[in-house]
């Protein structure tokens, strides 16, 4: 069973607490089809090229049928032409959603959370607000912690705790209902309110 590390006001370890047995009997493969589901919602899709029917001009035939000892050729248009069109080239109406159910994307989430206790890289405070809105004050967060990249998990979003981790590239932060289990596997330590974290675990968040 994996344990979550409590951390004080002071960021000092001051217990520890268990995630459900469940999560760690989940199959890696669920997280595997969420981020690959996950990659796939968020890909632009802007490569686009234009077929025959699309590309300008081509409309008389270069040279007579035969005679000329060359091969036929009837549009100046065709893939084999210089300025002709693509054969089979990608289209920006390709839809690459891959579908994922509820319960697998709960699997997933479990089995991120699973992972990073494991690792160590899971933490709860108490309460993780920054009032004064300062960056340098977000930063010591991390530092105190001693981790190099974190989702940060509230329980409810404010905007003085916004402004703070705003400039911090190394992280992000989210509220309880807005989690997944891309998010937690992507980066390399959750720091997490514990009311935040507790709404997740019993599957409300």
């Amino acid at each position: 069973m994996s344990k979550v590390t409590i951390l004080n006001d002071n960021f000092q370890n001051s217990g520890e607490m268990d995630l459900p047995a469940s999560f760690a009997e989940v199959n890696s493969h669920n997280l595997y089809l969420y981020v690959k589901s996950y990659l796939a919602g968020i890909r632009s899709n802007t490569a686009h090229t234009k077929s025959r029917h699309f590309v300008r001009g081509g409309g008389k035939k270069p040279w007579r049928q035969k005679g000329r000892g060359g091969a036929r050729a009837g549009s100046t248009r065709t893939p084999v032409w210089v300025g002709g069109a693509v054969a089979f080239g990608p289209k920006s109406d390709r839809n690459y959603t891959q579908k994922v159910n509820k319960k697998q994307k709960r699997l997933a989430l479990e089995f991120a959370l699973n992972e990073k206790a494991a690792n160590g890289k899971l933490f709860a405070l108490e309460s993780l607000q920054i009032a004064s809105g300062k960056t340098k004050d977000a930063a010591a967060v991390l530092k105190n912690t001693n981790v190099r990249d974190a989702l940060i998990v509230l329980k409810e979003l404010n905007a003085s705790t916004l402004l703070a981790f705003r400039n911090l590239k190394n992280c992000y932060v989210v509220d309880a209902s807005e989690v997944n289990a891309y998010l937690v596997a992507v980066y390399g330590s959750v720091i997490a309110e514990k009311a935040a974290l507790e709404r997740i675990i019993s599957k409300e968040g």
